[in-house]
Order: structure tokens, then sequence, then C-alpha cells
């Protein structure tokens, strides 16, 4: 799959090994971002891209971010759809103890694509019974 994209850095996103499912975003920053704990700041990427109709991207946390500082994204995993076209900033949470500084270059989260549906909504008076039925959180047991 060919996406067009716009590198304000002048380095692509990339896979970081042969079978990661995302790329890597970096920080494109001018000076360093103080994200004090409990705090939130959008960090730009420098990055805009061009999807194809009938994909989306998924923007999620590293789990190394987020395991040794606490870092993650507010909203877990953000979308960007095919008719975006504005420069992709990750809206990032510090849940840590300490202030983390994010630098330009830093990998700040990663980008999934994925290819989507549109639905059609079917009305109905009712559904139809599963072997689950409305059991749901917890109901499997811990």
């Amino acid at each position: 799959m060919r996406v067009k994209i716009v590198s304000l850095s002048g380095e692509l996103p990339r896979y970081e090994t042969e079978g990661a499912a995302g790329v890597d975003l970096k920080a494109f920053v001018d000076a360093p971002i103080s994200l004090p704990p409990g705090e939130r700041a959008l960090a730009p990427t420098g990055v805009y891209i061009e999807l194809p109709a009938g994909y989306e991207a998924q923007i999620r946390a590293r789990s190394g971010l987020a395991l040794k500082y606490g870092v993650g994204i507010v909203n877990g995993v953000g979308t960007i759809d095919s008719d975006y076209r504005g420069e992709i900033k990750i809206p990032l949470i510090n849940w840590g103890a300490e202030t983390v500084l994010i630098k330009s270059g830093d990998r700040i989260a990663q980008m999934v694509i994925a290819k989507h549906e549109r639905i059609q909504w079917e009305e109905a008076e009712n559904l139809t019974d599963s072997a689950r039925g409305e059991n749901g959180f917890g109901h499997t047991g811990i």
C-alpha cells in the first residue's frame, strides 16, 4: 500500500522490526515539552499523511514509554480519518510520578494503518440470542 506523506523533519516514520504492526511517530518540537505528573500536552510530529478512502491510521501509545515513564495517550487510541490533511499531533498524558521532557526525535506514539468498513444500520425490534447474551464486564471471572 502506498501512502502520501509530508515529513517536516525529513525523516519518514518506520517499522522498527520486521514483524512490527505500526510505525513509530517522533516528536517534532522547537523546544522540549515539559510534562509534569498528571498533566497533558499536545505533541506535534511534523507528519502529514493522505490515506486512501476505506483506511484509518490508529494512533497508539508506546508500551516502553508507558512502562518506563508513565506516559500514555489521553484518548487511549486515536483515529486519523482518510480525509484529514492536518499535522498528526499526539495528546500525551503523564501518569507517572516525575516530570518527563519530550524532545524532538523522541518516539512518542505508534501508528497502525487499518482498513475499515462503513456500515448501514438495519433497524430491528430485537437481536438474535447468543450464548453470552447480556453478560458484560467481568462475567467470565478474574
